[in-house]
């Protein structure tokens, strides 16, 4: 359950937010609020992720005021921004004569994990989860 005043993951029977003591709705995962948007929080999480590193920084600079939305914004820029980074990359790589085809394979590999992780993140955002990927997590908490 999160708390809907700051975005907190608090246990599922918590009354009370562990972080800044605002009452808990026991009833729901999703933060209640809506977003400046308009949109449920839910789905402006979920659309953070629909265009990669894109929707992102849309969402990171219309959203102000609800940090589980910004998180997402933040967490899809750094994901999928550098994912097109090393991506990139790998296409300058491939064109390298005869060693080009390990830097080709290696982009096929990245671009099938990176659409298992966009699923992934879409689903997570879209039930209310704050889905914190290992390290990008922990960064995007300090940009929200």
């Amino acid at each position: 359950m999160f708390c809907s005043k700051c975005g907190e993951e608090n246990l599922d029977n918590a009354g009370f937010c562990k972080k800044c003591g605002a009452p808990l709705k026991p009833t729901s995962k999703l933060i209640e609020e809506g977003s400046a948007t308009g949109l449920e929080p839910n789905i402006a999480g979920l659309l953070c992720y629909v265009l990669g590193w894109i929707t992102g920084l849309v969402f990171y600079f219309i959203e102000k005021e609800d940090r589980f939305v910004r998180f997402h914004a933040v967490q899809s820029i750094i994901v999928f921004g550098g994912i097109t980074v090393v991506q990139i990359g790998l296409w300058i790589l491939a064109l390298i004569p005869y060693i080009g085809i390990l830097f080709w394979i290696m982009g096929i590999l990245l671009s099938l994990g990176s659409l298992v992780l966009w699923i992934l993140l879409m689903i997570k955002a879209f039930q209310g989860e704050k889905y914190m990927l290992p390290k990008v997590g922990e960064i995007a908490e300090k940009y929200i």
